[in-house]
């Protein structure tokens, strides 16, 4: 099931920066960052795949199925909490 968007994280996880795709999209900052904080369309959220260098499935987070699960915002290591 998908939670969010998670495209900060992954440009982080690839060492990219907001401004390094969205020159590779051949689009300013400013309209990556509203894509980013908006609601994209299949076809942006691929094109900022490409850019990123990942699959378009890696731009989302999923819920865990174990409600003692947590996830890294960071990273996106899964956790177990156990008491």
């Amino acid at each position: 099931m998908i939670d969010k968007l998670i495209i900060k994280e992954t440009m982080k996880k690839y060492g990219t920066s907001v401004n390094e795709v969205a020159e590779k999209m051949n689009i300013t900052r400013v309209t990556l960052s509203t894509h980013i904080n908006g609601n994209p369309s299949t076809e942006i959220l691929l094109r900022i795949a490409d850019a990123i260098g990942c699959d378009v499935t890696e731009l989302f987070a999923s819920k865990p199925a174990d409600p003692n699960t947590i996830t890294c915002p960071k990273c996106g290591t899964r956790f177990k909490m156990e008491e």
